[in-house]
This record gives C-alpha cells, sequence and structure tokens, in this order.
C-alpha cells in the first residue's frame, strides 16, 4: 500500500540559507506561518478582489477574504488524495507529492502581488511600467508574488525574502516562465501555447510568475521537481490554481447576488436565449453576434473557448453546464431577493456549498496533461459549469459601464501614482525626501539588474535596453517606484495620489503611511 507523499525529498524542504529548528515545527507549517504574519497578507484585507467593498459593506470578497477561502478549498483537494486510488497516489507520489501544508501556504501567499483595485490595476501598472516607466517585464501579480516572496519581504534569517521552502516557492509560480523568454520561440497558434501566454507569444507572455531578475531563482527552486515537465506546475501549485478557480467562479457569484448586481431577468434572457436558439446561434456570422441580444454573447464566448481549449470543450457538456447554472442560479437562488434575511443567507450558504463540493468532487490527476492543463484538474463537466460561471461573472459584473467609469477614475490614480514618484526621485534638488522605503528599493533594485547583467546580458540586448550605468540605475529606480505602488491598499493609493498631486488638504493623516 502507497503512504500519502509528504517528504520532498528531492529538496523541497530546502531553503536559501538553513535555519536550525528551533521549535519543532514542520519546515511548511513555518512558511505558512511566516506568510499570515507578512505585512503583504495582512494589505490584502484592503484591496479589491472584483467589485470595490466602498458602499457594499462587508458582504463582497476582498483578496484577504478570498486567499482564506482558496486556502481551504486547497487544503480540502490536497487532503482528499489520501483517499484517492492506488494509481492516483502513484502519480502523486511521482510527481513530486502534494503535501496540504505546502498546498495552504501557496494559496496564503497566491495573491500578495495584486496592487491596488484588483484585476484593473494589474492590467494599468503593466501598461505603465511598460510604457511610461521603460520595464521590459513590466507589472504582473503572480510574478509580483514571487517577488515578495523571494525579494520584497523580510524575516529574521534573511532580509531580503522569507527564506521559504523550494516546494512553497515553486507552488505559486502558476505560470512558471518569464514574458521575454516566449519572444524567442518559435510562434505556435494559441491552442498549443500553456494558458496564460495568449495569442501573440512573439510579443512576450500576458501572464508569468517571475520578473527576469527572480528567473535564476525560479529555475532553481523548480529544479526540486524533476518529474515536472517544462512550463507545467508542481502538484502543489495546481491544486491551489484549480482552487483559485473554484473560489473565484462560485464566491464572487455569492458577492454579487448579495450586493444586487446580479439581477434575474437579465440573467435569465441571456441563459436561455442560447438554450432556446443554440442551433440558429451556432449559424450565425461572427460579425452577427450583438451583445445586447440575448443569447448572442453565451455564443460569443463559448466560440472562444472551443478555438482555444478544443482538447477538452465539447458542445453537448457545455450545454450541460447552462442548463445546470439556469436551473440553480437562475431559476433557484436569483427567484430570491436578497435582503439581509435568514431566508436569503440560508439560500446563498446552500448554493455555494452545492457548487464547491460538487467541483472539489470532480478532481482529476494526470501523469502527461494536456499543454494547456496541469497535473490536476477539473473533470470535463466540471470544467464546462466553471467557464460558465465565469461568463455571468465577466457579462453581468465586470463589463457594467457603472463599474467601467469607476474604474476609468482609478486608472487614472495610478497613472498619477507612477508619474509623481518617478518625477520626484528625478528632481535631484528633492530626491533626498522621497520615503525611505522607497529610496532603500531604489538601492536594492538597481543591484538585482546589476547582478542580472552579469548573469544574463542576453536579456538586455532581447529587450532592447543598454547596460550602461544610467541604463541600470534607470531600470532600478522604475523597478523600484512599481513595487512601491503595488503594496499600496486600495484607500491608500487614492490618499497619496491626491498628495502628490498637490489635490489634498489632509496632509498628516494621508502622508503617515509613506
Amino acid at each position: 500500500m502507497l503512504s500519502f507523499p509528504r517528504t520532498h525529498t528531492g529538496g523541497g524542504r530546502d531553503r536559501n540559507l538553513p535555519e536550525p529548528s528551533t521549535t519543532g515545527e514542520d519546515e511548511f507549517r513555518v512558511d505558512v506561518e511566516r506568510i499570515r504574519f507578512s505585512p503583504y497578507f495582512t494589505r490584502l484585507s484592503a484591496v479589491t478582489q472584483v467589485i470595490p467593498q466602498a458602499g457594499s459593506g462587508t458582504i463582497v470578497h476582498n483578496r484577504l477574504t478570498h486567499s482564506l477561502k482558496v486556502s481551504a478549498v486547497a487544503r480540502s483537494i490536497a487532503v482528499g488524495f489520501r483517499d484517492a486510488s492506488e494509481n492516483v497516489r502513484a502519480i502523486v507520489d511521482e510527481l513530486g507529492g502534494c503535501d496540504p501544508v505546502v498546498v495552504q501556504a501557496a494559496a496564503a501567499a497566491h495573491d500578495l502581488g495584486h496592487p491596488p483595485f484588483g484585476h484593473l490595476g494589474e492590467q494599468v501598472l503593466d501598461r505603465v511600467a511598460r510604457e511610461r516607466l521603460g520595464l521590459p517585464d513590466g507589472f504582473e501579480g503572480n510574478a509580483q508574488t514571487f517577488r515578495i516572496l523571494t525579494a520584497l519581504d523580510s524575516c529574521d534569517a534573511t532580509p531580503r525574502g522569507l527564506n521559504l521552502t523550494k516546494a512553497v516557492r515553486a507552488a505559486v509560480l502558476k505560470y512558471p516562465w518569464t514574458r521575454g523568454e516566449w519572444r524567442a520561440m518559435p510562434a505556435r497558434p494559441a491552442e498549443e501555447l500553456p494558458r496564460g501566454v495568449g495569442t501573440d507569444a512573439a510579443s512576450g507572455a500576458l501572464k508569468f510568475s517571475a520578473y527576469s531578475i527572480e528567473a535564476r531563482e525560479m529555475k532553481d527552486v523548480l529544479s526540486a521537481f524533476p518529474a515536472i515537465g517544462q512550463h507545467q506546475q508542481t502538484l502543489e501549485c495546481s491544486v491551489m490554481d484549480i482552487a483559485d478557480d473554484i473560489a473565484y467562479s462560485v464566491h464572487d457569484l455569492d458577492d454579487f447576488y448579495r450586493a444586487g448586481v446580479l439581477q434575474y431577468t437579465s440573467v435569465s434572457a441571456e441563459l436561455n436565449g442560447w438554450l432556446t436558439a443554440q442551433s440558429e446561434l451556432s449559424a450565425l456570422d461572427p460579425s452577427e453576434l450583438a451583445v445586447r441580444r440575448p443569447g448572442h454573447s453565451l455564443e460569443a464566448a463559448w466560440r472562444k473557448v472551443q478555438a482555444k481549449d478544443a482538447w477538452i470543450a465539447d458542445v453537448d457538456a457545455f450545454r450541460n453546464s447552462v442548463e445546470r447554472v439556469t436551473t440553480d442560479l437562475v431559476e433557484g437562488l436569483l427567484t430570491i431577493p436578497y435582503d439581509g434575511g435568514l431566508e436569503a443567507d440560508r439560500a446563498v450558504a446552500a448554493f455555494t456549498r452545492r457548487w464547491i463540493d460538487r467541483l472539489k468532487g470532480s478532481i482529476r490527476v494526470e501523469r502527461d496533461p494536456n499543454i494547456r492543463s496541469g497535473h490536476v484538474r477539473l473533470s470535463r463537466q466540471a470544467w464546462h459549469d466553471v467557464v460558465v460561471l465565469k461568463f455571468v461573472h465577466t457579462r453581468f459584473v465586470l463589463d457594467r459601464p457603472d463599474l467601467a467609469v469607476y474604474q476609468r477614475g482609478q486608472s487614472r490614480v495610478l497613472e498619477a501614482l507612477a508619474d509623481g514618484f518617478h518625477a520626484w526621485l528625478n528632481d535631484p534638488s528633492d530626491a533626498a525626501r522621497a520615503p525611505r522605503r522607497l529610496l532603500d528599493s531604489v538601492e536594492a533594485a538597481t543591484e538585482e539588474y546589476r547582478a542580472l547583467l552579469d548573469e544574463a546580458p542576453e536579456f538586455f540586448t532581447a529587450a532592447g535596453v543598454g547596460t550602461g550605468a544610467s541604463d541600470i540605475a534607470r531600470l532600478g529606480q522604475s523597478r523600484a517606484v512599481v513595487d512601491y505602488i503595488a503594496s499600496f491598499t486600495d484607500a491608500q493609493a487614492i490618499s497619496v495620489a491626491t498628495l502628490i498631486s498637490g489635490t489634498s488638504d489632509n496632509l498628516w493623516e494621508s502622508g503617515r503611511s509613506l
């Protein structure tokens, strides 16, 4: 009988700096506590998950509550492998193991790098970093997470990074590559690229888990898992990623229902419109699909899924999922208007539990996954369920014009911060008065780019970046500005932006956090 693998004998328990055990705690448990006690983790309670908490009260998830729920779902999946078939346990063992504590640590850490204002903030900060600050790597929340764990945060063992085990560091690498490494690869169709790379790999990956200055460390931690193929997540990372998908697709609908954003009429019209007219819609030319006509948006979403993920996409499974979501969400939950009463609370709790249990019970483990999948994945039918749940989320929340107006304002906040701090650091008469943490970050990041020039000069050539002292200093300064802004909460970003643009009179209150 195979035992449940927990040992990580291939080096998963190694740290950059060996530490003597003084508490008798398991190494992975130490990592969990370091992450939970990090100020970057605490900060997540004031960072937007999808829609802002302002005006919605405590009913809406923030990044912290989301991370806690991802951790719970991920641990449950990992523990479930103990009762899996002998074949599944053999695959788990062969691929390096799946320790529930490592999975918990990765889930707790997975959103540390997200900047203010949710995914909108991530997109804006990436654009600003590349176009205004001249950073070839730009900004990416997952890469920022790895940077926090390995360079920006600190602990008693080292002033740079948390000195976590290789297993935990590897478990946050959802997209185990750098942005730039895809530019040198031969062009491939989107369906042959890993999920997250995007449709134009020649311009660099859209999603990635390490900046070039952390590329060597990423390669080092992945070396502890020799059975994991190139561009594949470790088993523990796959579990965390699946748990993130489950929590995102289910708990966010919980938010939108409680906040009164999801309306029965509009959601019902879209889903039932597609179910009723599926054959006719499938025959339409793409130019004939209109967002405002019921069923058309869902048909467009299905076509995108089919094009990118033909390895698993199945129209019958998709229809089954649309029917299931229509029955349980539209004709079930949304028929009970949320009024804060016990009946509504019980209804949403039951809905959430049903779907979480269903999706957790649909886990599959594969030794040789498709390039767009992972070693741990959802069953075909559950995969389609998540696609439909995410469609509801996107179509009826993220695409709302009232949210778009709010987000355009948030974009201006981040642009003002980047321009303001960049100008400050380049003001020879006043740069010395910039925040101490920012100045320290400039010095540290500049040293990182000097080291990168010694280790991987090809990065500078491929990115078209100069290698002179002034070029290295500029990169270090720009990276430090991005690191600094990304560490703000939503409220900090807004208040500091008003300060640096000269529109605030709350000097001491707003400036204290600098």
